[in-house]
């Protein structure tokens, strides 16, 4: 594509860029994958003052890689440089949970980042931003962001549940051995935790070129409500308990899948899965950063309305909605005593 086709530039802020998930994500994002082969863009890449060296080193990387569409790139260890007059935010870093730590203290650190950046987010980004939470607990980080910047738009929040829909796929396709790509209108509800309800009632898969619901193809109930949910809740410490280290790689596309999605919409008659702050659907308590199964037009997020749900689907939504609430409540405590 010539250099006159090139939209201007749009910045993008990825906190926690020296680690290893966003270390898997720059090269997409700067590769047009995302926003777009014509779409050029500044990243803003925020961290602690202890990783500056190593920022520096990312710098030179993403240097090195030749990409026409980067036309800036800003290391920094001060949120209103990071933030600054922002299209995009990828808050990829967070408080990790360490060894022995309990719940309620991995809140209150995460509590502490995500007010102040929520803040700075008020103060510095375009009003217009995108906002994408990847960092534990990413729905209630997210629902502290939002809370610290109440003139940006509700809907310009969001969390990643991607990820969890993707390994929600990987693992029926996986089991009929079929393409992922024919695996179409799973969903996951509620918490990016080992409570979220991975949810294929309403989806099909495409099996010798016949498109068949899911429970039909898969054939085996018990599979589906036992194992399938427990794999798909559990993906993520499997993998750290393999690697040692926690996913990346896959976070990181599924960062791109989401972003994309939002900026170049879903296709018609497919949803995917997103944390989005409630409207109320399907009886969620209003204002709760919930994942729901969305469709995405002209950079609007739709709830996908009118889905059947079973008593044991309701139960499981139900439990996933309650520890929501009490993470919510624990956060908002925590900030009240900071």
């Amino acid at each position: 594509m010539s250099s006159s086709n090139i939209k201007d530039p749009i910045r993008i802020v990825i906190t926690g860029a020296a680690g290893q998930i966003a270390y898997s994500l720059i090269h997409q994002i700067c590769n047009g994958d995302v926003f777009g082969k014509d779409q050029s863009v500044i990243l803003h890449l925020l961290d602690i003052t202890p990783m500056m060296t190593m920022l520096q080193g990312l710098v030179m990387e993403i240097e090195d890689t030749s990409l026409p569409l980067v036309k800036g790139v800003v290391p920094t260890d001060s949120e209103e440089t990071a933030f600054k007059d922002v299209d995009v935010a990828l808050f990829v870093g967070a408080m990790p949970r360490k060894e022995g730590m309990e719940r309620k203290d991995l809140l209150s650190a995460n509590v502490k980042i995500f007010k102040s950046q929520g803040t700075a987010l008020e103060k510095f980004a375009k009003k217009s931003v995108k906002v994408l939470v990847v960092g534990n607990p990413a729905n209630t980080n997210c629902y502290i962001l939002a809370h610290y910047a109440p003139s940006i738009p509700r809907e310009s929040f969001t969390c990643l549940t991607r990820l969890d829909h993707n390994r929600a796929k990987a693992q029926i396709a996986t089991r009929l051995k079929v393409s992922p790509d024919t695996v179409k209108n799973i969903m996951i509800w509620g918490n990016h935790s080992s409570t979220q309800f991975p949810d294929v009632r309403s989806g099909t898969v495409t099996v010798n070129g016949k498109e068949t619901p899911i429970y039909e193809a898969v054939k085996d109930d018990n599979w589906i409500k036992n194992e399938f949910v427990s794999i798909v809740q559990k993906r993520g410490a499997a993998v750290i308990a393999a690697r040692k280290l926690s996913s990346a790689m896959s976070a990181a596309k599924a960062i791109c899948d989401h972003m994309r999605d939002w900026w170049q919409g879903t296709k018609d008659n497919e949803w995917v899965s997103m944390g989005v702050i409630s409207d109320g659907s399907y009886d969620i308590e209003k204002g709760l950063v919930f994942s729901y199964p969305v469709q995405i037009k002209d950079n609007k997020i739709s709830i996908v309305q009118g889905l059947k749900l079973d008593e044991w689907s309701r139960e499981m939504i139900e439990k996933t909605q309650k520890e929501l609430v009490e993470e919510k409540n624990d956060a908002l405590k925590a900030t009240s005593s900071d």
